[in-house]
């Protein structure tokens, strides 16, 4: 069949989670009081670091960044998921599918390359503890932050435009939760072996590279840690990296099971859920993690929350 004769679709219909409309409903409340959560949590650590003079490091100005794409990643794909949880119609425009896909992609990029760079911030911390404030100045972070930004953002914009350069045809059912690239290119009536490929190189370029320098990073702050004489010193050191290996784990493990298996491919069902766990779960979990495991952030929300109490009293007076 010519490209010339081909059907182009103009709207696709994502089918979503499930057709059960009290399963809908159910997931509806949960996921809004998720994705309230995410919003609130997140600007709560963006703005205790604003607030606290003594969170003022690299590594909570990488957090800072960390918990802006997460707020993103979640609202380029949870608002419209909630729409179509209780909608009789689940249509999308198709730019606004491209546009879903551009924004989840970038972000999504963006946030691993920036884990990435945040063991190396625990590198240098743990293993060349005094260079810290040399290595790690103001221009580097802000340097490293804009790569992250930028190559996640690069990626995303040639991932989309050659998965929507793909004929559709009549195809327009995205058997997914949102758009997601391996659920459009499925719909395409071409071959798409070298949008495979694409696939491929860019989760080569964006997951495992970056997987691997945390893997080195790790390697390093382990072997330095165990040198550490005394329990207390070990303890101090592991507790500056526990936070972020704990997120590390979570995020790239579920990517690295889906994009990168070399002989078979998550079912759509797997798909769907691991899409859930980025869009959901994991941006309403590393505010948490970052807080409950940390004490310098715990510390300022005491403070914090002190400096609130007395200001109450002092109003209440």
């Amino acid at each position: 069949m010519g490209r010339d004769n081909q059907t182009w679709v103009r709207e696709f219909i994502l089918l979503g989670l499930s057709s059960d409309w009290s399963t809908q409903v159910s997931l509806f409340g949960l996921f809004s009081i998720t994705y309230m959560v995410t919003v609130l949590g997140n600007f709560l650590i963006v703005l205790l670091i604003r607030l606290d003079s003594r969170l003022h490091t690299p590594m909570y100005f990488f957090l800072t960044n960390l918990s802006l794409v997460d707020v993103s990643y979640a609202t380029s794909i949870v608002p419209q998921m909630l729409v179509h949880l209780v909608a009789e119609h689940r249509g999308i425009p198709f730019m606004s599918c491209a546009a879903q896909l551009f924004f989840s992609l970038g972000l999504g990029g963006t946030e691993f390359v920036l884990l990435a760079v945040m063991a190396y911030d625990r590198y240098v911390a743990v293993c060349n503890p005094l260079r810290y404030s040399v290595i790690m100045h103001g221009g580097f972070c802000t340097r490293l932050t804009i790569a992250s930004w930028v190559s996640g953002s690069v990626n995303s914009l040639v991932q989309t435009a050659i998965t929507f350069q793909l004929p559709m045809c009549t195809n327009m059912y995205i058997d997914h939760i949102s758009c997601e690239t391996l659920a459009v290119v499925r719909l395409a009536c071409v071959d798409t072996s070298s949008n495979k490929v694409a696939i491929t190189v860019s989760s080569i370029v964006l997951l495992m590279t970056p997987f691997c320098l945390v893997l080195l990073s790790y390697i390093q702050i382990i072997s330095t840690i165990l040198k550490i004489q005394s329990t207390e010193g070990r303890k101090k050191a592991f507790h500056t990296c526990a936070s972020h290996l704990t997120v590390v784990v979570l995020c790239y493990g579920m990517a690295i099971f889906t994009y990168i298996q070399p002989h078979s491919s998550p079912s759509v069902l797997q798909e769907k859920l691991i899409s859930v766990f980025y869009a959901v779960l994991m941006p309403v979990l590393n505010p948490m993690i970052y807080s409950l495991r940390n004490k310098e952030v715990k510390g300022a929300w005491q403070k914090l929350l002190g400096q609130l109490s007395g200001l109450t009293s002092k109003l209440a007076t």
